[in-house]
């Protein structure tokens, strides 16, 4: 196993940002409604759609159904989780430390309890608005955290059960996946159990200078 490193170049990075301008199919509702962290995995490269804005995925987080006690359904349903019991393909948005607006989609079947939290992307259109939003960005391109996604994309909890999957304002759409995969536990899950803890539920495109906590991470053989 080795550390990812960015070894991508800034041509490399060009070439892919101009394959994912040309994708426009809307990701479906079937890409959904399959077990959290296969769609994880396969939502890294996907493209967020919204006010002008395309962000490409770049690391994700999966949480499970049933018994993944690092999930916001480990004790069941809520006024506020009511959303990940939904149907796949929605959103649900929740606020961390009362300062950061956390963007998840909804996975598995109705009732299930599980999402993808979006952590990390790079900003591939819209770079003005997002600096706009964010007053002012080091790198227009890096939203290394899911607290920078939401606020680049001015998301609050009154988006949580919108259809990603149906033509509007904000949807995923498909786009390649990266070369280079890498995986490592969740961020943040201290009061699960030991087990899930050390679950490698967290992906990131080993490529991407828009990853967090990149130290933890690491390319697996086949990736």
């Amino acid at each position: 196993m080795t550390s990812p490193t960015p070894s991508t170049t800034s041509s490399q990075r060009s070439k892919s940002r101009s394959r994912t301008r040309a994708s426009s199919r809307i990701l479906p509702h079937d890409f959904y409604a399959r077990d959290s962290l296969i769609v994880a995995e396969e939502l890294l490269g996907k493209l967020v759609c919204k006010d002008g804005i395309v962000l490409r995925i770049t690391e994700v987080e999966a949480y499970r159904h049933p018994d993944d006690t690092a999930s916001h359904c480990r004790m069941g349903r809520t006024k506020r989780n009511a959303p990940m019991w939904g149907r796949a393909g929605h959103v649900y948005m929740y606020l961390c430390y009362g300062i950061h607006m956390m963007l998840n989609i909804v996975t598995n079947d109705t009732d299930e309890g599980a999402a993808v939290l979006v952590r990390s992307c790079e900003v591939v259109e819209g770079h003005d608005l997002v600096a706009q939003r964010r007053g002012g960005l080091t790198s227009a391109t890096s939203l290394a955290g899911p607290g920078k996604v939401g606020a680049a994309l001015l998301l609050d909890t009154k988006w949580s059960g919108h259809a990603l999957y149906k033509p509007g304002e904000f949807v995923l759409r498909d786009a390649p996946p990266p070369a280079r995969i890498a995986r490592a536990p969740r961020i943040g899950v201290e009061f699960a159990s030991a087990k899930d803890r050390r679950a490698l539920y967290r992906f990131a495109d080993a490529d991407s200078l828009a990853v967090s906590h990149r130290k933890a991470l690491r390319v697996w053989p086949g990736t």
